[in-house]
């Protein structure tokens, strides 16, 4: 992406797109904060709801968000996708995703089934919309990278996690009989984490682990077969578990076995960059999966060990591990935009990358994060410390929010006061 040939305004969409994106997936966030100090420990229990009301916050408002403003931004880049009327598009997802992402948490609860219909309404037509219109872009790509071939896979898996959604909030709004509710509930969360979050970080870090740090690239066999393997290996789960309930276990075992081996990797690339430099993102691109491979231990764990505290340990590690990736991408993607967009505007004031953000203030943030993650885990064993945890998560999205805010303060003011290259034709 720092490498602006073959990249132009014509290709990447408005700063705005991106920028708002990474603006409501910080709000939300900040609500999950709040409702971690709302709810306290009972975020732990999967059996309650308002364990399934922030868990909903967070990678349904937070993630999406953020994979959203990802995808906008690098299927240009990284998978040469032209998306027409960018801006047009991110108003036709983003706007009824947030509603229907606001209307799905009222649901659940109040258990109200008019706002189960409106969510599923918002969220069914603004995710599928999106989905098929990115799918039918990547399809008709003459050539693929395995990051276009990845998330082509990923979004595929959107797709199906998205009917698979509906189906359950169709059966809590009573719409729908649910007789394979528990069946599709198990599904829903199979496709949600290791489908689609985990998908799409791992085909996407096939191209900017390299193009970021300069390592080597990852072995054809991973980069090329990988994400459509696990793809295969839910859908193939999905069906089967129709007939036999407890497959589910089998395919989890192997899903954290291929999960662990990628992220060992990923490790190994990174200590085999050529620039000696380590930046906050590496950190958090360590730290992330650093929290992978313990995740998926814990999930080898559980089949033998199925205490509650190590399946809250295992979702923290998880989230742990999705949000490290998302804020490595976002304190690259921040600082490039707004210097890219403004220098090819011809703007020689352009703010520089370090300017935008500065790298000290990355770090902090992966202190923030660290410190976030590490009461969260604590406070699984000593209850009042969730409420810290509450704090610091606000304290983090609130820092992430700023930093965008900032940005795009910067962005205004150069358009403004900014003095741009003069073009002279010699006789003109």
């Amino acid at each position: 992406m720092f490498d602006q040939q073959g990249l132009s305004l014509d290709q990447a969409p408005p700063i705005s797109v991106v920028f708002r994106f990474f603006v409501s997936g910080a709000l939300f966030g900040v609500l999950a904060g709040v409702l971690v100090l709302r709810f306290g420990v009972k975020i732990f229990d999967a059996d309650n709801i308002e364990a399934v009301i922030f868990t909903h916050t967070l990678t349904l408002g937070v993630m999406l968000s953020f994979m959203f403003a990802a995808l906008f931004q690098m299927l240009p880049v990284i998978a040469g996708v032209k998306l027409t009327a960018p801006t047009r598009k991110a108003n036709w997802v983003q706007f009824p995703f947030v509603l229907g992402a606001a209307a799905l948490l009222l649901a659940f609860w109040t258990g109200n089934g008019i706002l189960f219909a409106a969510a599923s309404l918002l969220l069914g037509t603004s995710i599928l919309g999106i989905v098929f219109v990115m799918l039918k872009n990547l399809l008709r790509l003459p050539n693929h990278s395995a990051s276009s071939k990845g998330m082509t896979v990923a979004l595929i898996a959107l797709g199906i996690l998205t009917v698979l959604a509906l189906y359950l909030t169709s059966t809590l709004g009573g719409l729908m009989q649910g007789l394979h509710y528990l069946e599709f509930k198990t599904a829903h969360f199979s496709f949600g984490l290791f489908g689609w979050i985990a998908l799409l970080i791992i085909s996407i870090s096939f191209q900017v682990i390299e193009m970021f740090y300069v390592t080597p690239s990852y072995p054809k066999l991973v980069s090329g077969y990988l994400p459509l393997t696990l793809l295969t290996l839910l859908i193939v789960t999905f069906a089967i578990n129709l007939f036999l309930p407890n497959i589910w276990a089998l395919s989890h075992t192997l899903i954290a076995l291929i999960l662990m081996g990628y992220a060992l990797l990923t490790l190994k690339r990174l200590t085999q960059r050529k620039r000696p430099i380590a930046d906050a993102t590496v950190w958090f691109w360590r730290l992330g999966m650093g929290l992978l491979i313990a995740g998926m231990a814990l999930t080898l764990m559980h089949p033998f060990v199925p205490l509650a505290p190590l399946q809250s340990l295992n979702y923290i590690l998880f989230s742990g591990f999705a949000l490290s990736i998302v804020f490595a991408m976002f304190y690259k993607i921040v600082p490039f935009l707004t210097w890219f967009h403004l220098n090819s505007q011809g703007y020689f004031t352009a703010p520089m990358m370090h300017e935008v953000i500065h790298p000290k203030t990355a770090m902090k943030h992966l202190y923030i994060h660290i410190a976030t993650l590490t009461t969260f885990v604590l406070s699984v064993f000593i209850t009042p410390l969730i409420y810290l945890a509450g704090l610091l998560t606000l304290l983090s999205f609130g820092w992430m929010l700023w930093q965008v805010v900032h940005a795009w303060k910067l962005y205004v003011h150069t358009q403004q006061t900014g003095e741009k290259f003069e073009m002279t034709i010699p006789g003109a």
